[in-house]
């Protein structure tokens, strides 16, 4: 199936040129992301017109020219005073209408994707949709009763598809150029369990279309090109994915700290092109930023993501061609269903036969730069188990060195390694908590899983009844301190801590 190509809707860099280029570079605003987020109240055009003939004046203020002729963003949070001596699932409750916004109206030159029905966004900083968040989000509105937000929800991810032929990675249009790891089979699938199994075949044209996204280029693979777009063919025959974005220029969201750490990679002998990539690509996989994508295991500048075969991603990947067959055979098409299975089943022999180490006990990504497995210890193991692709051998052995190394006084540390990267150590976050207990408990390790459990829930407890916030992030190796590392300031809000907590606790009492 052809993606459709890109609805027209120019990112704030290529909307402004120089002008864009200015604003970043004066340092106008606390990070990068605020301008890119900003509202123009009139037409770019007529604002670049005006900057062009002030510009050069005496007295000439940049910010004072920016206040005049854009709305800055606020957080969704904006003037919402929490209660910290209410129960923390109370608070949650009544914060989902704070985070909830309504419909959009299309704002020319605006960067927001507008969106037809109410969605959830994270909080703090992120005033918009995100892709992978929202399925724990959904965890979280299963439990609150949001049923009509799930749908919501739901549909704003088939929209997203039938406009841009994938989901971004959220609804800005400085986000069209990636994804983020694909969990929207996952979020059908949990609507199907609240409205009957008929959501398959609703969603199916949308499932379709997100696994073409994916799979784009496969036709172009070979031995002598085994990479293209995402899709990566080993020299066995088989096919595997990877994270891509092809856009050669720093992000517009973090502009000037990508123009600061290219001067770093290029002391490296690193391109700037070729650092731009892998940094999208690292963005597209949720896991921005981590020592497990750095070739040199310590430095955020040799990031490589575009050239590691990720666990997880492939996990979700074989999740969404087993439901596509699903799907197919409820529509009685046997035919399509037998081709779908099969390339589940063909995945699900590439992720043993790729990423399970027998030597080291886990299962690690795959580095196509060395052809050979990264040396990385990471959360990311926990897939191959909430998808039930583990052998009870393998779980045993993955069970084992989480326990051993990962299980922390907070919870689930992500990775063993100090870069100072918010998905590295001391850091915890709440999708691999439930990824984990949730693996775990398929393989029937209910101790360890209850104990990672209540130990986040106890975290998460603490931190809201000291600061009357949950976090986007939290640091579960000292569970007196809220966490540790990252390229912005931590937020609160939190969409997707919020959804899991709601799910886990849930899970503790039934």
């Amino acid at each position: 199936m052809p993606l459709k190509p890109y609805q027209t809707a120019l990112a704030p860099d290529d909307l402004f040129g120089d002008f864009f280029l200015d604003v970043q570079l004066s340092r106008i605003f606390p990070d990068s992301k605020t301008f890119v987020d900003c509202v123009p109240l009139m037409a770019p055009e007529a604002i670049l017109a005006l900057y062009e003939s002030q510009r050069n004046k005496p007295n000439f203020y940049l910010k004072a020219f920016v206040n005049q002729h854009f709305t800055s963003p606020e957080s969704p949070a904006s003037g919402y005073s929490s209660d910290a001596t209410v129960p923390t699932t109370v608070h949650i409750n009544q914060l989902w209408d704070v985070l909830t916004r309504s419909p959009d109206l299309p704002v020319e030159g605006s960067s927001r994707l507008p969106l037809p029905y109410p969605y959830v966004v994270p909080g703090g900083r992120f005033r918009e949709i995100f892709y992978w968040d929202s399925y724990f989000t959904l965890l979280g509105l299963k439990q609150a009763g949001r049923i009509n937000l799930i749908r919501n929800m739901v549909d704003n991810f088939a929209y997203l598809i039938d406009t841009y032929g994938f989901i971004p990675n959220g609804n800005r249009t400085y986000f069209l150029s990636r994804s983020q790891p694909p969990f929207f089979a996952l979020m059908v699938q949990l609507l199907a369990e609240l409205d009957g199994p008929g959501v398959l075949m609703k969603y199916l044209p949308h499932l379709e279309q997100e696994y073409a996204f994916w799979m784009a280029g496969l036709e172009h693979v070979s031995d002598e090109h085994p990479m293209n777009q995402r899709v990566v063919r080993l020299a066995d025959g088989l096919v595997l994915n990877r994270y891509f974005d092809a856009t050669p220029r720093p992000r517009p969201e973090a502009y000037l700290k990508e123009i600061e750490l290219t001067e770093v990679a290029n002391a490296l002998g690193i391109e700037s092109k070729t650092l731009y990539g892998h940094m999208r690509a690292a963005c597209e996989s949720g896991w921005d930023f981590s020592s497990r994508w750095f070739s040199d295991g310590q430095s955020l500048a040799t990031t490589s993501a575009a050239l590691i075969l990720p666990v997880d991603l492939n996990c979700l990947l074989y999740s969404l061609e087993r439901m596509i067959g699903d799907a197919y055979r409820q529509k009685g098409d046997l035919a399509e269903s037998g081709r779908f299975e099969q390339l589940s089943e063909n995945r699900k022999t590439a992720i043993e036969r790729i990423f399970w180490n027998e030597h080291r006990g886990f299962y690690l990504d795959y580095d196509l730069a060395t052809n050979r497995p990264t040396t990385s210890l990471t959360l990311a193991a926990a897939f191959p188990l909430f998808f039930g692709l583990a052998t009870p051998e393998q779980s045993t052995c993955v069970h084992d060195r989480l326990r051993e190394n990962f299980l922390k006084p907070g919870g689930w540390v992500t990775t063993l390694v100090r870069s100072g990267q918010q998905w590295d150590a001391p850091n915890g976050w709440a999708p691999l908590q439930w990824i984990v207990y949730k693996g775990l408990m398929n393989y029937g390790f209910s101790e360890t899983a209850i104990e990672g459990r209540d130990r986040w829930l106890a975290l998460n407890d603490r931190v809201f009844w000291g600061t009357g916030k949950l976090m986007e992030k939290y640091n579960v190796e000292d569970d007196t301190l809220t966490t540790g590392g990252g390229n912005y300031p931590n937020q609160d809000g939190f969409g997707w801590t919020n959804g899991v907590y709601l799910q886990l606790m849930r899970e503790k009492t039934g």
